[in-house]
């Protein structure tokens, strides 16, 4: 692997003398794919990333619950709450009692959210296309693959650590 020399050193660091390196990769690229579009979706729509969590979660499957957003993003189940009702009041989001089930409230995009979702979900898109390149198409299907393996298996990873709650 060609390596740049004006790589930083602590970075380096990271990559290839820190024994959390799945972790690191993760973090890093998360960090740097997630910040500049939602530091751009902060400007351009007003939105705070749990919001637009909301947002592209119900882009992606309409109907589902605030408890159906908080177990896929891993975020907090205080934010995404005040996240919906910052949705609700904004207009952007609705929600309504599920006929079969009163404890469900299923939520919905509103027109202005569905649009909010439209204008941005080609941001991740190619924010996604971007940093993959690095890679042919068969590894990035590799990688896809292997991820998923690994997220599948999230009943095994530990949720307490030190008999603390993680």
């Amino acid at each position: 692997m060609e390596v740049s020399k004006d790589l930083h050193d602590m970075i380096a660091t990271k990559l290839w003398g820190n024994p959390c390196w799945l972790s690191f990769r993760v973090n890093f690229i998360g960090h740097h794919f997630n910040q500049p579009i939602y530091d751009h979706i902060a400007k351009a729509w007003r939105l705070s990333a749990p919001e637009h969590v909301v947002l592209y979660a119900l882009g992606l499957k309409e109907g589902i619950t605030a408890e159906d957003i908080v177990v896929s993003s891993a975020k907090p189940k205080n934010t995404l709450s005040r996240a919906v009702n910052a949705l609700l009041r904004k207009r952007l989001i609705s929600r309504s009692q599920d006929h079969r089930d009163r404890r469900r409230f299923p939520l919905r995009l509103t027109k202005r959210g569905r649009r909010i979702v439209e204008k941005t979900t080609p941001l991740f898109v190619e924010q996604e296309r971007a940093m993959a390149a690095a890679l042919s198409e068969r590894e990035q299907l590799q990688l896809r693959q292997l991820l998923t393996k690994i997220v599948l298996n999230q009943k095994s990873w530990p949720t307490r650590i030190e008999g603390r709650p993680t």
